[in-house]
């Protein structure tokens, strides 16, 4: 098939720039291995909840509707993606798994396994959260409790009365040990490095708001100042065995580290609800050893250990942009990626402006 376009991935990425394509009036064609759009939302635990405001985190051209909460909950971010594909008539070509992408005759081929495709443009959309990764531990084959990564945990029911470890204290971890707890779980997180916490509001503001008001100050004022403020809206955490890295909040976002966004593990935590541990030495038969000297029983084990991109086996590192969004190199490419980039304003947010450029540089050659 020829055409304008290529779009990997049919989840929010895709589908905006999909819409913004479409509005520019630009041919195009979205490939999604999944059978429907959004399946990584689709699949996320259900109490998730966006950590940022709603009305900074809808797509191009279609704002959420205003009965919902400011948090949006997560079956509604799905079907507010369902929606938006019918509204601008975004029908993704289902099942189809992308292989490879390379030059051919001055345009691109795109090899799937429904065959190839040949545009002048490719959009590679597919995100940060494709593949789980798991690292290996000392022991862990030898644990005889269960074991699974949070991409496979959806409630807390099957862990109620029980002792869970969970591996790593970043939004999905801290959220999921939350969720844990409320349900009646005994959960500990190992704690693996330091970790930025930031309140979901910051004294009634949301956070996402002051980070968009505080991006434009130096950066290393933005260092010096938070710490101290965060201190006074959480407290010192250093007790409870957490720990600030010694990178600054904004430095680490721009490496793609995002700090957590507290929506109430930090209480648990302090009220002896949630435990924490150092870094794990070996695993046991029953448990686990940690760096220190103590060891623990446990009943599961969930790796809360991140994702990485799913694009390293189709896109060949000569065809890779230097980043998200647009950019000399992307242009130059006619190779963009979109919705790798999660600022603390907030990545749906960031994925609008990018679609919108992307659409704009696109309709522009």
């Amino acid at each position: 098939m020829d055409t304008n376009v290529v779009i990997v991935g049919a989840g929010p990425a895709g589908l905006a720039v999909g819409a913004c394509l479409k509005e520019a009036g630009q041919d195009f064609v979205i490939l999604e291995k999944a059978g429907e759009v959004a399946p990584a939302w689709r699949r996320h635990y259900r109490r998730l909840h966006l950590h940022t405001v709603k009305s900074f985190s809808s797509l191009p051209f279609a704002p959420f509707p205003k009965s919902h909460p400011r948090y949006v909950p997560r079956e509604k971010v799905v079907a507010y993606l369902d929606a938006y594909a019918q509204r601008f008539g975004l029908e993704p070509r289902f099942g189809v798994t992308v292989k490879s992408i390379r030059r051919e005759g001055g345009k691109f081929l795109v090899e799937t396994d429904a065959g190839p495709f040949s545009a002048k443009r490719v959009v590679v959309a597919t995100g940060n959260n494709a593949e789980p990764i798991v690292p290996s531990f000392p022991g862990i084959e030898a644990f005889n409790g269960e074991v699974l990564h949070s991409a496979a945990y959806t409630d807390a029911a099957p862990y109620v009365g029980r002792n869970v470890l969970v591996i790593g204290m970043g939004n999905t971890g801290a959220e999921i040990a939350l969720d844990l707890a409320e349900s009646g779980a005994r959960p500990t997180i190992s704690v693996r490095k330091g970790v930025h916490i930031v309140p979901r509001q910051l004294f009634g503001v949301p956070i996402q708001m002051v980070g968009i008001a505080s991006r434009p100050m130096p950066q290393a004022l933005n260092d010096w100042m938070f710490p101290k403020i965060l201190d006074l809206a959480l407290g010192k955490l250093e007790k409870y065995g957490i720990v600030r890295p010694k990178e600054g909040i904004l430095r680490q976002i721009d490496a793609g580290r995002i700090p957590v966004i507290d929506v109430g593990t930090v209480a648990a935590i302090k009220a002896g609800r949630i435990g924490t541990l150092p870094d794990i030495v070996r695993f046991t038969g029953d448990g686990a050893k940690f760096a220190g000297g103590q060891e623990k029983k446990f009943d599961a084990v969930i790796f809360a250990t991140g994702y990485r991109p799913g694009y390293d086996g189709f896109l060949p590192a000569e065809l890779r942009p230097a980043k998200s969004g647009v950019n000399a190199r992307a242009s130059d490419l006619g190779v963009y990626l979109v919705g790798f980039h999660n600022p603390v304003t907030g990545l749906l947010r960031e994925i609008g402006i990018e679609a919108r450029a992307v659409a704009k540089d696109i309709a522009g050659r």
